[in-house]
């Protein structure tokens, strides 16, 4: 009985982890950075589109190393901070993405999700019709096929998610995910890339976290074998960031494996 009740405190830490979005972020468009492009690739805003439970300083450092390469960058905290309905995050997304495109003057935005904030944004591209206005997407951990951390409350008798909608959504097999998934993984002209680490935690199996129909698809270790990364930290390490940049850049994805 003990032992069942660290379990479940262990596996509801670590969900409200994933569950934590940015939600502060709707007025980020006046607050944005403007550092000078270093690349043509750069003069694209850059929107990171936070987790479950993500709160938005949480991005602070991803969004560092992108100002220091020259973009604009705009932290989006999901509402309620991602508990809720994913394509209800979704539609509020979309409303500020036009914020950033208002208020930047840009055609077009480039997205980079973590865990959950994939998903949002991929609801967006493909339900939305936001490939209009998107370059690029990246997403980091995200379950796009689902992930058995949210089917394991369930298991250790907390209900379905423990009645938290969005952790309900990221389960593999749900209605959600069934029409998220059906059909072209990546429409429109958007050049889409997933990240993936053997040792992600939160999105089991952690090939659920990638794309068909014409993704990149990278999985850290098939570079860099000895490179231990785990959910959170593919917003802070430096291999994934070099990922990122390449993706940003439409340039041949190549992982340091040394990178800080």
């Amino acid at each position: 009985m003990l032992l069942r009740k660290i379990v479940t405190a262990a596996v509801l830490a670590t969900a409200a982890t994933l569950l934590v979005p940015a939600t502060a972020a709707v007025a980020a468009p006046a607050r944005a950075d403007a550092a000078p492009a270093t690349t043509s690739a750069a003069t694209t805003p850059v929107i990171v589109v936070g987790g479950l439970s993500g709160v938005a300083i949480a991005y602070e450092p991803l969004a560092a190393r992108l100002r220091a390469d020259g973009y604009r960058v705009f932290i989006y905290q999901l509402p309620g901070l991602g508990l809720g309905d994913i394509p209800a995050s979704a539609r509020a997304f979309a409303g500020y993405v036009d914020q950033v495109r208002a208020a930047t003057g840009a055609a077009r935005v480039d997205l980079v999700g973590h865990s959950e904030g994939g998903l949002v944004s991929r609801y967006y591209l493909k339900r939305l019709g936001g490939t209009g206005v998107v370059g690029r997407y990246v997403s980091l951990g995200s379950p796009q096929y689902g992930t058995y951390v949210a089917n394991i409350l369930k298991f250790l008798g907390l209900g379905s998610c423990a009645g938290v909608v969005a952790c309900q959504q990221m389960s593999i097999g749900s209605a959600f995910l069934a029409d998220l998934n059906a059909g072209d993984d990546t429409p429109g002209a958007v050049r889409y890339t997933t990240v993936r680490t053997i040792q992600d935690e939160l999105v089991r199996p952690v090939d659920n976290a990638l794309l068909h129909d014409g993704s990149t698809n990278v999985l850290i270790q098939s570079s860099c074998p000895l490179r231990v990364v785990g959910h959170l930290g593919l917003v802070l390490d430096g291999t994934t960031y070099t990922v990122i940049r390449g993706a940003l850049t439409d340039a041949p994805v190549r992982p340091n494996c040394y990178a800080l």
